[in-house]
């Protein structure tokens, strides 16, 4: 798996560079610009269904001038890898968890924090307000990069091979891979956990040959991506809503043109749309499909231990980056008004 990535990666810059030694050609369809998009879900993801959606709005729109190519299943490399590629300007989109990006952008930290949100009506409403994205969203150029929009990627809870895991007591001595971010490692040494970071398309592997004993994702990953034909106990502790980000190479946006640039910012109101609708119907399916052909139990443990546990990585957190405050103090707000269980 981890050749064919670097054959992919190799490929890709390769390609890059042929782009940018053809520009300025002569005309006619050589001079349509080839946009690459990458991320790491199978075809059937929400992700991809609205990435493809976006690709034929902008062909349709833009089609004599830019052609968008979405390549899913991280042939263009891990996420990491793939924000790299989006930064110089091999790749033009990327979408990638919040989790990684904390590695990039300390702003990021603060949608990694566990238990950050009361519920999913107050996760969809703080990330649906500029005045709570802004500020993190659009502060990365000098990275290369910014985000474009978000995606729901619903909750994270553990799922684990054969170990029920009803309070954090059950977590000690197993090992659990999560995203290669410091803040996700610390949770997990306040849960009690040995963190293991690895890029998602090694997990499989890992579950299966026992290098790791479960992992923390949404339901998807048990069924889109099979951890459930090996992982037995899905627990909802709900421990962390953590967003997918769209990300765009800065230079490609600065260089379209007024009329260009607001195709494409109803190109990304339409990914947030169609996968949003989307994730809903996939996880319900996903929840079926698991319990009724996998054979996961499904767990609901008390996640108040779990909360109690983790909580001094918020003092932390905004005691390392006091510039975060007002962002969570915003969401605060909304965690008053959409009060979990409501």
């Amino acid at each position: 798996m981890k050749k064919a990535r670097c054959l992919a990666l190799l490929l890709v810059v390769a390609l890059a560079a042929v782009l940018l030694a053809g520009c300025g050609g002569s005309g006619g369809e050589d001079d349509v610009r080839i946009i690459r998009i990458g991320h790491n879900q199978s075809t059937a993801h929400p992700t991809h269904i609205a990435l493809a959606a976006f690709a034929d709005y902008i062909n349709e729109e833009l089609g004599d001038k830019y052609r968008v190519e979405v390549y899913p299943s991280e042939l263009l490399g891990s996420q990491t890898e793939m924000v790299q590629l989006t930064q110089t300007g091999a790749i033009d989109f990327v979408v990638a968890s919040n989790s990684i990006l904390e590695t990039f952008s300390s702003n990021y930290t603060i949608f990694n924090l566990p238990y950050l949100f009361s519920s999913a009506e107050a996760y969809h409403a703080a990330m649906d307000d500029p005045n709570v994205t802004d500020a993190i969203f659009l502060t990365t150029e000098q990275a290369g990069f910014i985000a474009v929009t978000w995606l729901d990627a619903g909750t994270r809870n553990f799922y684990t091979v054969n170990t029920p895991i009803n309070s954090p007591a059950d977590l000690k001595g197993l090992k659990i891979r999560v995203q290669q971010s410091p803040t996700n490692v610390t949770m997990m040494e306040l849960l009690g956990g040995t963190a293991t970071p690895m890029g998602f398309g090694d997990v499989y592997t890992a579950l299966q040959s026992k290098i790791i004993d479960g992992a923390e994702n949404n339901e998807l990953a048990l069924t889109d991506n099979g951890h459930g034909d090996v992982c037995k106990y899905y627990s909802y502790d709900m421990h962390q809503m953590i967003p997918d980000i769209v990300l765009a190479n800065y230079e490609f946006l600065e260089g379209l043109s007024e009329e260009e640039r607001a195709i494409f910012d109803e190109g990304f109101k339409l990914i947030n749309t169609v996968q949003r609708a989307e994730w809903e119907t996939a996880v319900e399916a996903a929840k079926d499909k698991a319990l009724n052909e996998q054979g996961v139990t499904f767990l609901y443990p008390d996640t108040a231990p779990f909360q109690e546990a983790v909580m001094p990585l918020h003092e932390s957190v905004l005691s390392t980056y006091p510039q975060l405050q007002p962002i969570y103090d915003l969401i605060q707000e909304y965690n008053a008004m959409y009060p979990s269980g409501e």
